[in-house]
């Protein structure tokens, strides 16, 4: 902490946000805090079905439930932020509130881009190896994915944030988005006598994250386009079923890994497609998620209906 604070002067950075109009300003807070209910709601709400109705006590509910758990965290680390900003005129983040909201984001994305690989090889197993699915997936192995995505998440945010931490950060600390993101804070750094030093960490850390976006997203098209051709020879029924399932998965796929992907490979000069990303990342993808899963799924509206059919009954008793 001291090393960091002896090489910056700047102590906070200032996030222009959406709009200097205070009127679409209120307007902004009124839809982004409406959605971060409903992904708050909306997410525990599938947590909340699958620890309780046992019908879902499956491989695929459990991974359905910590994706669900991903992306709230995800959402919540920068969302409740903005939606305060949104009232603020002067809209500030202290140097270490930018790092951990830098830090928390990767954190929970790395885990999320983890998790979606682990749901691609167990929608693999149920369907090319059926007989054998119980077996394979079992408890243990659940467990083992899922201390993985964590631990991958863990590795995959200090790859980034070992290297930020240690840039100079002397002026300006004008930060053109709704929230702190590598490829902008980076760019804010001391470059007069760190050239060389930040060329090179800017260089590891884009990269880094964009390469590993990149390459995750295409092993699990291609999982997925394997199993599609698997599933051919199914009956229409099983063939019909899988197929939703499988759609539904990989739109999930494509809309979280589309922005990562746009953010660190294609770096854009024009800010409002930054801020456009930014905003699909943090609001979008997880209110989506849960719409996706949901809709298509009659055991999960079944046992929601349930949940709140339990609910509500207490609440007449009581």
């Amino acid at each position: 902490m001291d090393l960091l604070s002896n090489r910056s002067s700047v102590s906070e950075f200032i996030l222009l946000g959406l709009s200097s109009s205070q009127e679409i300003q209120i307007f902004f807070f009124v839809i982004f805090f409406l959605v971060y209910v409903a992904i708050v709601v909306g997410n525990l709400l599938i947590v909340i079905s699958v620890i309780f109705d046992r019908h879902l006590h499956s491989p695929m509910y459990f991974f359905l439930a910590n994706l669900s758990f991903f992306d709230l965290c995800v959402s919540s680390a920068a969302t409740p932020k903005v939606i305060a900003d949104f009232l603020r005129k002067r809209k500030t983040i202290s140097l270490w509130g930018c790092m951990a909201q830098m830090f928390f984001m990767h954190f929970f994305g790395g885990g999320e881009m983890s998790l979606l690989i682990a749901m691609a090889i167990d929608r693999y197993v149920a369907i090319c190896k059926p007989l054998h699915y119980k077996t394979i997936m079992s408890r243990r192995v659940l467990i083992l994915f899922l201390l993985f995505a964590w631990a991958i998440g863990f590795i995959y945010t200090m790859s980034q944030m070992v290297f930020t931490v240690g840039l100079p950060f002397c002026g300006p600390n004008i930060v053109d988005n709704i929230f702190c993101d590598l490829p902008l804070v980076i760019k804010l750094a001391c470059t007069e006598t760190y050239i060389l030093e930040l060329l090179i960490i800017s260089e590891i850390i884009v990269a880094n994250s964009g390469m590993i976006s990149l390459s995750c997203f295409s092993i699990l098209l291609i999982s997925y386009s394997g199993i599609l051709i698997t599933i051919r020879s199914r009956s229409s029924i099983g063939q019909s079923k899988a197929r939703a399932t499988l759609t539904a998965h990989i739109t999930v796929v494509i809309i979280f890994f589309g922005p990562c992907i746009f953010i660190y490979i294609w770096p854009f000069s024009n800010h409002s497609v930054d801020k456009f990303l930014a905003v699909f990342y943090t609001i979008v993808t997880p209110i989506l998620n849960p719409i996706i899963y949901t809709l298509r799924n009659k055991e999960m509206k079944t046992a929601m209906n349930k949940l709140w059919n339990a609910f509500v009954t207490s609440r007449e008793d009581t």
